[in-house]
């Protein structure tokens, strides 16, 4: 391939960066309507309509499209977890003003066994009449606990539904993905981004790997893809080498429309165009990797997704008819939602992909070269409609809107390392993807940063759950990865040895066998 050649088609296609060429507005869609709030919801007076439903607070929305069942699912799974999380701190109010003495440890453990479900390790309440209360180390016990409560619950789920992952599977194929790859933000905000925002199964071929500012490691996701194309070529799974499918790359960035410049992405400083740009960037560095790697016709295909993390609705910028992507050319769900929120549910569909066609046919500095291939065009539309059902599950549980205390991070741990796929649940957890501290201090100084907020300026300390998952079938591997985790726990304690010596960082190592639903092993620090 003419590298150069394929350098100056990119930089037509994008329009350039520079100030001079960059559009004032994006035009992939209409002004988003600005709607009456819900009663329940606090209006913010710099953007204080309601994202989706014309007809709030008249009314109640549901979307024709939108899975029922499915949300009152989700909410009951989502309400189950947080309250594991949310008990701790009123538990801990409680157990401060217990008396210290020969009565502590059974008040303490009593109202333990009652407040949280389970009772606490002997060391953290011994000599209290010396120490006085413990709080952060039952604190940063009771969080484990919850944590390995909601992994395993999510554990059972994924059991349960390993019907619809086979069945997303067969969509993927059909339209034309041997597997795709999904690098969204860090941010907590969007750690329900599979099961929720985008209702897609968890499976062994979807990959989530979490990045600050979703700058995922270009070499790291070029080794996923060549371990990928290789075991197609050894096993065919899930197809042969030589079958007509693509490895799909998939970055996710995040806005928020009632604060865009104080509740966006942290790590690109609530900017929402440098969040898009970033995300773009590293697609594109992907995919000319790729091809200048292995050339021959070897590729990827890319796609860029933005999340209102106030409402959940997604914006989907569309490919052209090359692959290559455009900041300007986008179908925003918040748009489609409204516009077919009262027709049947044929026409919505209809709509769905109409919308998808005229983003595609946009001129001025949307415009591409024509198409997505059919199968892109279906991927999307799933994504889209099974978005509606997120943005009716945002209505019927917040008034559309989140409240002003979730808006923003309202995490309740820092996952770091390879972090917990189960469990994918919004602001449940701040993800740091940690190799070694070194190469990743983004991503774990920007979770200490909003975890002083959260925690720290109240007294609690931060929880920080070290994690790596091992193969089972590679000799040693587990003994390799306790090795890492204790290795992460040791430098990041170094790296704030104020936070540490003072008792604010509670950490809980542990280790996992990749397959989904694996046990988790608690290990010992060292």
């Amino acid at each position: 391939m003419n590298t150069r050649n394929s350098r100056q088609m990119q930089r037509s296609r994008l329009g350039g960066t520079s100030a001079k060429n960059r559009a004032p507005v994006g035009l992939g869609s209409k002004t988003q309507p600005r709607l009456d709030l819900a009663e329940t919801v606090q209006p913010n007076p710099a953007y204080d309509r309601h994202p989706a439903c014309r007809t709030l607070p008249d009314r109640g929305c549901q979307h024709p499209l939108t899975d029922v069942a499915a949300n009152e699912q989700l909410g009951r799974c989502e309400d189950t977890v947080k309250n594991r999380f949310d008990r701790i701190v009123p538990f801990l109010r409680a157990v401060a003003g217990i008396p210290l003495g020969v009565e502590y440890v059974t008040r303490v453990q009593e109202l333990a066994q009652s407040s949280l479900g389970h009772t606490l390790p002997e060391h953290l309440l011994a000599d209290n009449w010396i120490n006085g209360h413990n709080l952060k180390g039952i604190f940063g016990y009771a969080t484990a606990k919850a944590l390995t409560a909601a992994t395993e619950q999510f554990s059972r789920r994924l059991k349960s539904e390993q019907d619809d992952a086979a069945s997303a599977i067969g969509m993927l194929l059909d339209c034309g993905f041997h597997a795709v790859d999904i690098s969204p933000c860090a941010d907590g905000r969007l750690k329900g981004l599979l099961p929720y925002i985008l209702r897609l199964p968890l499976s062994a071929f979807t990959y989530r790997k979490a990045y600050a500012g979703a700058l995922f490691d270009v070499e790291t996701d070029l080794q996923q893809w060549q371990s990928t194309e290789l075991r197609r070529f050894r096993e065919g799974v899930p197809n042969y080498a030589d079958s007509p499918t693509h490895y799909l790359k998939i970055a996710v960035y995040h806005f928020s429309t009632s604060d865009p410049t104080h509740a966006g992405c942290a790590a690109h400083g609530s900017n929402d165009r440098a969040a898009l740009e970033a995300g773009l960037a590293r697609l594109m560095q992907l995919r000319q990797a790729v091809e200048n790697a292995f050339c021959c016709g070897a590729s990827l295909e890319i796609l860029l997704i933005g999340v209102d993390t106030d409402t959940d609705a997604i914006r989907v910028h569309i490919p052209d008819g090359d692959g290559f992507l455009n900041p300007h050319r986008y179908v925003d769900n918040a748009d489609l939602y409204a516009n077919t929120l009262n027709m049947t549910p044929d026409a919505a569909r209809m709509a769905v992909h109409e919308a998808i066609l005229a983003a595609s046919a946009s001129e001025g500095w949307a415009k591409g070269h024509g198409a997505p291939h059919e199968g892109m065009r279906r991927f999307i539309a799933h994504l889209l409609i099974n978005n509606l059902s997120q943005i009716d599950y945002v209505v019927q549980r917040a008034g559309g809107r989140y409240p002003q205390d979730d808006i923003g991070h309202a995490e309740r741990f820092i996952s770091a390392g390879d972090g917990f796929d189960e469990v994918q649940i919004r602001n449940l957890a701040y993800y740091a993807h940690l190799q070694t501290v070194e190469e990743n201090t983004a991503d774990i100084d920007v979770g200490i940063k909003i975890f002083k907020k959260l925690n720290v300026a109240r007294g609690l300390p931060i929880p920080i759950a070290v994690h790596y998952r091992y193969d089972s079938g590679v000799p040693g591997a587990r003994d390799r990865m306790v090795e890492r985790a204790r290795r992460v726990h040791r430098a990041i304690a170094a790296r704030f040895p104020e936070l540490n010596d003072a008792g604010m960082l509670q950490f809980r190592l542990s280790v996992q066998d990749r397959e989904i639903g694996s046990p988790i092993e608690e290990v010992a620090p060292a």
